[in-house]
């Protein structure tokens, strides 16, 4: 891609993008939650759902879904709500969690485990139902990217952003799995999921709140 025009359109598209991912959010909490309970593998395929609920957003930019959005508004906020309730929905279970019974000693993997197909969903979901990611893919693909870019090259820029995501949380699950950070969560690991619920009905408050004020 370097000998290519579309370069700096793909820097600049990618430095937005890779300051979004690093900003802490829904994304962010949910696997840090999930490395810190669950341990590294846990973590990992958090991420990976993570990055691959990217792809449901670059679906909505290519297919123009943005004009079918703005055409039914009804939609734009069905969509919102969805987004919200789901993380009321692990807010909530994150506030509910309780003491581990044993973590091992050595801080490898804790009895308490998660299905691998239950972690991918859980990363997956909270980034695909997430309305603002929704809105900065639209966004991104309507300011930063020419509408005369082709359409194969529009999809390198969705893949390499999936892989960026994906990459991003899975470093971030890593380093919150580790044994020396997961034995000092040995026995406040239950506070720290609850402050985690916490982020996340916060985040979900001001969205409902945007969307209020969005819709007058």
């Amino acid at each position: 891609m370097a000998a290519s025009p579309y370069l700096g359109e793909f820097l600049a598209l990618a430095g937005v993008h890779f300051l979004a991912v690093m900003s802490p959010g829904p994304d962010f909490a949910v696997a840090v939650s999930q490395s810190v309970r669950h341990g590294r593998k846990t973590g990992v395929l958090t991420a990976l759902g993570i990055g691959s609920g990217i792809s449901v957003h670059v679906l909505y930019a290519l297919l123009g879904i943005g004009v079918l959005l703005h055409t039914w508004p009804w939609i734009n906020l069905a969509v919102r709500c969805l987004g919200g309730v789901y993380l009321v929905y692990l807010g909530i279970k994150l506030l509910r969690a309780q003491p581990a019974s044993s973590l091992m000693q050595t801080g490898q993997a804790p009895v308490l485990t998660m299905a691998s197909r239950k972690a991918f969903m859980t990363g997956f979901l909270t980034n695909a139902t997430n309305p603002k990611a929704m809105l900065f893919f639209l966004a991104i693909f309507t300011t930063i990217v020419s509408a005369r870019t082709p359409l194969r090259i529009q999809i390198g820029y969705g893949i390499w952003m999936c892989c960026v995501t994906a990459i991003w949380f899975c470093l971030v699950s890593f380093l919150f799995s580790t044994a020396r950070v997961r034995q000092r969560f040995e026995r406040l690991g239950h506070w720290f999921e609850r402050v985690m619920g916490g982020l996340l009905l916060l985040f979900a408050v001001r969205l409902f709140i945007w969307i209020i004020h969005a819709d007058h």
